[in-house]
């Protein structure tokens, strides 16, 4: 579906139309400057007239007490702002004073709270993915293009902290270009680097840009467009025509005028470029530092040139509940309203917020909204937006808008929301399962149930957060992505619902699989006196292919068991799977027919066929070969080079895999891929080992067989502490 199809109709009494709204997500590496950019941003556009810092723990979007603290972003956070187009001779009088609203969507860097980079991704228009102009493309980086590519998001890139020591303009645009596979070139260029860094060049207007030095003035740091440098000029005449021919490449249009040898006007080469961006085509590419408030304004500019309004991509579409049948969902103020819940929040000051992406229609105070999930229908009390630090009482939110509803109940992440009479489901993000878990209680019996509301409440907020009992200690399990995700939820456990709590160590979410072809047959006879119970159902299983989860078939023939006892065999296979066999945890990547049984035309019932399914898989997956994995991470290592030796060392230790090591700007990086069970506690170590030099990031990557070499230790341990397995 091409974006053209999208045409939708504007109400009149929305202020800002849909192709002067924008859904935008900062993404990127942990310590790219996602958070410094966004704080930047939303002073330039006015929305804040004190520029905060991560440092100093006063930005805008880190607004949690954990997030001041460590100076990381944890969760995502949804800003709306507003932007006029100033610059005349910059830009051209076409879009001179048109204000736009530009919902912003600050999203964490860090692996373990990855499940907020997802559900953003799946609700955004566009994103600016920022990269550090010394380290390009990080493990992370990676992820977030990934998570974007998946959601199908067009975005432009933002090489950021060209004013520290190292900064490459040239090595990050590389970096994009194998690393992430991605068509981008520069449409600014840098003048200077590092303390030197000056300015851009705008390669498509062929002026440069010149930051002035000294303080910040309330209007922003002033900046003067001039005629590029002599020294630039070539540089910068190459670079518009290496754009242009690549633009070229791929828009009609443009190849036309080029063929022609027809001039190439600015906003002619503007328009082919927003349109590749927007069809995913092409990555334009800017630089600056956000810190030094360089180069900000004109993302701002980009952002709205390029990246696309809810009508410059296709309609959502969504299925009939309870049925494959497509439904388009136009973005229109005139249709029927449909929107999808992202994000649950329990804001301090007006409790809980469910944050939403509206696709269609209107939604007013006052109406009555329905959800095809539960059945249920709701009546909207209010309706806001997050601008700065204030929460804004609206009265409508509008076709393609970012809002919050306050105080709905029945709702989780990825819900559908809309009119009675307008029954779709749209797709709701998905999110990774957890990797670690760990045994928790309150200090003391009073505090029991307020710990069970808490992480019962957390658990809705966070996909990627699991609580729940173990049935053989009664022990309560929290799991999470990692352990910084679990030690803030404990935090927060303490913070927000005022409970104390005692934590196991940390376990590993081990899975279970298998590696060879088996039949299995389970029997379930009970006898003793007046009506039996009975259930026989025979099952083959197989391996799956690695990534494809668990297919249940039935392959009953001929009414051997009978259609209606058919959910209840499944039901236990399903129940096996989940608690695991070989050491108790749960199975993954396996193929289950249900092929044979038989049924007693008296004794037979659900509850004999389910456990007939259960003792099916069981005998079936102790014949097939089973075997345990472990998730591995993948780790990325940046140390000077007078501690490469030892780091190497470390991670041999760890069991660790050496894909590859790099030198750039003075440093070495190691890529390793190392067992998440060998990784406790690495943040000190490698602080020991580089005196607070080295630096590392990681992230899930896959589940490895575990070596025999410690099978035995795992298998004693899971039998010693079953509380750990998920």
């Amino acid at each position: 579906m091409s974006a053209v199809e999208n045409k939708g109709v504007n109400s009149p009494n929305r202020q800002y139309t849909l192709e002067r709204t924008r859904n935008i997500g900062i993404a990127a590496h942990i310590d790219a400057g996602k958070t410094t950019t966004t704080e930047r941003i939303l002073f330039y556009t006015g929305l804040i007239h004190r520029i905060g810092d991560v440092d100093d723990g006063n930005t805008v979007t880190d607004w949690m007490e954990q997030e001041k603290e460590r100076g990381i972003t944890i969760t995502s956070a949804a800003v709306t702002t507003f932007w006029k187009q100033k610059n005349e001779e910059l830009l051209n009088k076409l879009f001179t004073e048109i204000p736009h609203r530009v919902n912003i969507i600050d999203t964490p860097g860090h692996v373990d709270f990855t499940a907020e980079v997802e559900r953003s991704m799946r609700v955004l228009d566009g994103a600016v993915a920022v990269f550090c102009g010394v380290a390009g493309v990080q493990p992370q980086s990676e992820t977030v293009w990934r998570q974007a590519t998946k959601y199908k998001v067009p975005r432009i890139a933002f090489v950021n902290k060209m004013d520290r020591t190292g900064a490459n303009f040239e090595n990050a645009l590389n970096d994009m270009r194998t690393k992430l596979r991605a068509y981008a070139f520069p449409i600014f260029l840098p003048i200077g680097a590092e303390e030197n860094f000056e300015g851009v060049i705008d390669v498509v207007n062929q002026k440069a840009i010149i930051w002035g030095a000294g303080d910040i003035l309330n209007e922003g740091l002033k900046y003067e467009i001039t005629e590029i440098p002599d020294i630039h000029k070539e540089r910068a005449k190459a670079a518009l025509k290496e754009l242009i021919e690549a633009v070229s490449n791929k828009d009609d249009s443009l190849a036309e005028l080029v063929l022609e040898e027809k001039p190439i006007e600015p906003l002619i080469l503007k328009a082919a470029i927003r349109r590749l961006t927007c069809k995913i085509e092409l990555v334009p590419v800017l630089c600056g530092s956000a810190f030094k408030k360089k180069g900000v304004q004109v993302l701002i500019d980009a952002v709205i040139d390029y990246l696309p309004s809810p009508l410059d991509i296709p309609s959502a579409q969504g299925l009939v509940p309870g049925t494959e049948d497509i439904v388009k969902v136009d973005t229109d103020d005139n249709a029927k309203f449909c929107s999808l819940a992202f994000k649950l929040w329990t804001d301090p000051y007006a409790g809980k917020l469910v944050f939403f992406r509206v696709y269609s229609g209107i939604l007013k105070k006052g109406d009555t909204i329905y959800n095809p999930r539960t059945r249920r229908r709701e009546r909207v009390s209010r309706l806001m937006v997050i601008q700065g630090g204030e929460r804004k009482d609206i009265d409508a939110a509008y076709a393609g808008d970012i809002a919050a509803l306050v105080g709905l109940r029945n709702i989780t992440t990825g819900d559908t929301v809309c009119d009675e009479d307008f029954d779709v489901t749209l797709e709701p993000p998905t999110f990774p399962e957890p990797v670690i878990s760990m045994a928790v209680e309150p200090k003391t019996k009073a505090d029991r149930d307020k710990m069970s509301e808490g992480l019962q409440r957390l658990a809705e907020e966070d996909p990627t957060f699991r609580c729940f009992t173990n049935e053989e200690t009664s022990q309560l399990i929290i799991a999470g992505m990692g352990e910084l995700h679990l030690e803030i939820i404990i935090d927060r456990l303490k913070r927000e619902f005022k409970v104390e709590a005692n934590v196991g160590a940390p376990q590993i979410a081990y899975r279970e699989t298998v590696t060879q072809p088996a039949e299995g047959e389970g029997k379930f006879i009970r006898q003793s006196g007046g009506r039996g119970q009975y259930g026989h159902a025979v099952v083959k299983l197989e391996p799956n292919e690695k990534g494809k989860g668990i297919e249940i078939n039935n392959k009953i023939v001929g009414g051997a068991i009978p259609k209606e006892y058919i959910p209840a065999v499944i039901n236990g296979i399903e129940e096996a799977i989940r608690s695991g066999v070989y050491a108790g945890y749960q199975v993954i990547d396996i193929k289950v027919d249900v092929v044979d049984g038989s049924f007693h035309e008296v004794d037979s019932n659900e509850l004999a066929f389910k456990m007939a399914g259960i003792f099916a898989l069981k005998d079936a997956f102790k014949k097939a070969g089973p075997v345990l994995l472990e998730p591995i991470m993948k780790v990325e290592v940046t140390t000077p080079d007078e501690y490469q030796g030892d780091l190497l060392g470390d991670v041999n230790r760890r069991r660790g895999v050496i894909n590859g090591i790099d030198a750039k700007a003075g440093q070495t990086i190691l890529n390793a891929q190392v067992p998440l069970a060998e990784m406790f506690g690495y943040a000190t170590a490698i602080r020991s080992l580089s005196k607070g030099r080295a630096s590392y990031s990681m992230e899930p990557l896959t589940f490895e067989q575990v070596p025999n070499s410690v099978l035995s230790t795992i298998m004693d341990s899971a039998k010693a502490r079953p509380a750990a397995r998920s």
